[in-house]
């Protein structure tokens, strides 16, 4: 039986040419990036060339960039170690309702605001602009691209808000680097990408941050890093990270456009065959690869299990959230039921799709929706 593979917003393969640029760092470059040998060095040089490919990406200097182990690191990384760094004498942060747990978990356990978003998946500027508290808020952190609805937010105004108010703002841009043609870091302070969502090594990331932007380190050990993370660095996933970041340079906006017409072609296919189904946050702006799709009457997770046992990966929610009883707070948090939020799908696409795959889930989709439908209680015969 064929597989096919739609959670990429859980995590992708990783590529060949990924897998290429990191087997001579394991077999020969292999020395401790700080050590002042022959080996040493080598191991340094691929640990720079990779730091210059992805700020290439972020649109910012290679001195900007830090190396984590992903994004919940850096997520951390950014919120926590610029309340520790701020000589503000009350520290608050803000954030929004529908961000990750990697920085909703670290803001619980800070002084800090949680804006609500709307039915449109997007946050509201002035919103933000009045959670803040001049000289108290540290810092605001929302998310580029959603990870579960795909909306992106205004960053740019939210930028000019914020910083008229003396604030930092840190951007988890896990689902939109590389997704987002044109990114440009200048505006923003602190931005967060994580190796596995690119097509990269799970266990490697990076987290920009701003040149003259103070953040205290979490962990305390070697100079790595600038201070700002130290332990000696993970090289062949650096590597491998900036691999994949010269790819989504080089081939990012034609992939962007790619996977957009893919999606639409998905969710067009789907409504038509699927008379209960719509589309969350179909009116906003979106990352291309992301669709999340609501089946009134049936719920999500026999779903995936009926399309998984046909040869098709897709979720009912994020990755990290599998198992959990409530359900997700990003759906919730757009103003859906629990019941509403429990009966969604989210198919998420990657570099190996296709047409001829996308026509196959949809027809795998119509035929298990209108089966589980069958059982529902929502069925009247």
């Amino acid at each position: 039986m064929d597989r096919f593979y739609f959670d990429h917003n859980a995590t992708t393969p990783v590529s060949p040419e990924v897998i290429e640029a990191m087997l001579p760092v394991l077999t020969e470059s292999f020395g401790n990036a700080s050590s002042i040998h022959h080996f040493g060095q080598a191991a340094k040089q691929g640990l720079e060339g990779a730091r210059r490919q992805v700020a290439a990406l972020l649109g910012c200097g290679a001195t900007e960039i830090c190396w984590t182990s992903g994004g919940t690191e850096s997520n951390n990384l950014a919120i926590h170690g610029a309340l520790l760094a701020s000589a503000f004498p009350r520290k608050h942060a803000v954030t929004t309702a529908i961000e990750h747990p990697a920085v909703l978990h670290p803001m619980e356990r800070v002084d800090a605001t949680v804006v609500r978003v709307g039915s449109s998946g997007v946050v509201d500027p002035d919103d933000i602009g009045k959670a803040l508290r001049p000289g108290e808020t540290v810092i605001v952190s929302v998310m580029h691209a959603n990870n579960e609805i795909g909306t992106i937010q205004p960053l740019d105004e939210i930028a000019r808000i914020v910083h008229a108010a003396g604030a930092l703002l840190h951007v988890d841009g896990v689902q939109a680097a590389g997704k987002i043609a044109g990114l440009n870091t200048s505006h923003i302070d602190l931005y967060t990408i994580s190796g596995h969502k690119l097509q990269a090594p799970k266990g490697i990331g990076a987290l920009y941050v701003r040149k003259g932007v103070k953040i205290d380190p979490l962990l305390y050990g070697g100079h790595q890093e600038r201070d700002r993370r130290p332990g000696t660095e993970n090289v062949a996933g650096a590597v491998a990270l900036g691999r994949a970041a010269q790819w989504w340079i080089e081939n990012g906006v034609a992939e962007a456009a790619r996977l957009a017409s893919l999606r639409d072609r998905l969710e067009k296919g789907v409504l038509e065959r699927v008379g209960f189904a719509s589309v969350n946050c179909s009116a906003s702006s979106r990352v291309a690869n992301t669709a999340n799709i609501k089946f009134d009457g049936i719920e999500g997770e026999p779903l995936v299990i009926a399309l998984d046992l046909g040869g098709f990966a897709v979720s009912s929610g994020a990755a990290c959230s599998s198992g959990a009883v409530e359900p997700s707070h990003v759906l919730t948090a757009i103003g859906l039921s629990k019941e509403d939020a429990r009966s969604c799908l989210r198919i998420s696409l990657g570099r190996q799709n296709d047409e001829r795959q996308v026509d196959a889930l949809i027809e795998a989709v119509a035929k298990a929706a209108h089966h589980l439908y069958k059982l529902s209680p929502a069925y009247a015969g």
